[in-house]
């Protein structure tokens, strides 16, 4: 399987079926993923709890895969993620990447990137605009 097909088949199979029992099925049984939660490694367990935790607060989920390069055991690709809240339907959009290194069909090493402050925003977490904000050396303060 080419490795721009497995990388679509894993974003259809875990993230918008979510089928978190698949996940052993893409992921070598060392894996772990970065770029997920700062300063953290994440295996094929924690990745379970990981995607169970963001389907808990989002609805139905689409990932659109625009753009992705091949390049010897890697994979690359721009990710638009649609979705929307659970609470109260209002619409989602994420972008995203993520590289992928892979032997014998399974993904071996795995580096994330999304934009979780648009997200959390979007999910009304964080306020409007928090990026701007901070930009200009106001804090986000919680009381």
């Amino acid at each position: 399987m080419k490795k721009s097909e497995l990388l679509k088949q894993w974003y259809a199979q875990v993230w918008e079926q979510g089928n978190v029992d698949a996940i052993d099925e893409f992921f070598a049984a060392d894996t772990m993923a970065d770029g997920l939660i700062p300063e953290m490694q994440v295996g094929a367990d924690d990745f379970r709890e990981f995607v169970s935790a963001f389907k808990y607060h989002l609805g139905e989920i689409r990932v659109d895969i625009p753009k992705i390069i091949e390049n010897g055991d890697w994979a690359s690709a721009i990710l638009h993620v649609h979705t929307s809240r659970a609470d109260n339907g209002a619409p989602i959009e994420v972008t995203g990447q993520v590289m992928v290194r892979c032997k014998d069909g399974k993904i071996v090493e795995a580096y994330n990137q999304f934009d979780l402050i648009s997200l959390f925003e979007q999910l009304g977490q964080l306020p409007a605009d928090t990026l701007p904000i901070c930009m200009t050396g106001q804090r986000l303060d919680w009381k």
